[in-house]
């Protein structure tokens, strides 16, 4: 797969990941439709950055607002005529404990991390299928295979994004249209720098950005990296429940 002549979507590119899969994407020759709350951080580094390649479209979007998202697509549909990949990578994440237990902590990470994938798709799909063509690579994360303490209304969104896109990429494969789940480990981004434990081989969204575009290229079901993070996750999931909430309660994990 290539990038060139493409119009490409990307949500929460203001910061992180997305921002840093946007930075290199603009050296590309392709239309760029970045999308997040604080477009004026994607201004401010569209305006900084050299050789640029493609043109943009920036649109002020909360991915979580139905109505939002209807609007944007709208927007993108008048200025390329719709969209060939969509990176959807907005996402959220709280550390939210029994003290501090909110319902309102879940509404937002659901709306963000699981709603903020199905509005798209929802706008998405009639094109796409008409076409017969198109991408889809959202973001889960390595975190979705158990409940971690404090961490709670994450992992179980998480959770959620990865088996819809699961069933989504069974049912699209007819229609030659391929859906891609991105599960990264921990990577430096604002929502990290939020946390208030030791993550290991936390990488920086440069490399994590160098990883997704790859694997976006050769056309991976799934892209989950660090490889070590993985290999974890997996025995951890392999766990029988009553060993993992034990090591987990010791460890405070």
């Amino acid at each position: 797969m290539t990038f060139a002549g493409k119009t490409l979507l990307i949500t929460g590119a203001s910061t992180g990941i997305g921002k840093a899969i946007a930075q290199k994407l603009l050296k590309q020759n392709c239309n760029l439709v970045l999308i997040a709350r604080r477009v004026e951080l994607i201004s401010e580094y569209i305006n900084q950055s050299q050789n640029i390649g493609s043109q943009s479209l920036v649109i002020k979007c909360d991915v979580s607002k139905k109505e939002e998202v209807a609007a944007a697509y709208e927007l993108i549909k008048q200025k390329f005529g719709g969209v060939d990949i969509a990176i959807l990578n907005s996402g959220i994440g709280r550390n939210v404990t029994v003290k501090t237990y909110n319902s309102k902590d879940a509404e937002d990470t659901f709306g963000a991390n699981v709603f903020g994938i199905i509005y798209w798709v929802e706008k998405l799909l009639p094109d796409f299928l008409k076409k017969k063509s198109g991408v889809i690579a959202a973001t889960s994360s390595l975190a979705d295979n158990r409940g971690f303490s404090g961490s709670g209304f994450y992992c179980a969104s998480k959770a959620a994004a990865t088996i819809y896109l699961e069933g989504l990429r069974v049912e699209l494969k007819p229609h030659n249209i391929k859906v891609i789940t991105i599960r990264p480990g921990f990577v430096r981004t604002p929502m990290t720098d939020q946390n208030n434990f030791k993550m290991p081989l936390l990488m920086e969204p440069e490399k994590a950005a160098e990883i997704i575009i790859s694997g976006i290229e050769k056309e991976k079901r799934v892209i989950q990296f660090p490889w070590q993070i993985y290999l974890a996750t997996r025995i951890i999931g392999a766990l029988p429940g009553r060993v993992y909430e034990w090591l987990a309660g010791k460890a405070k994990i």
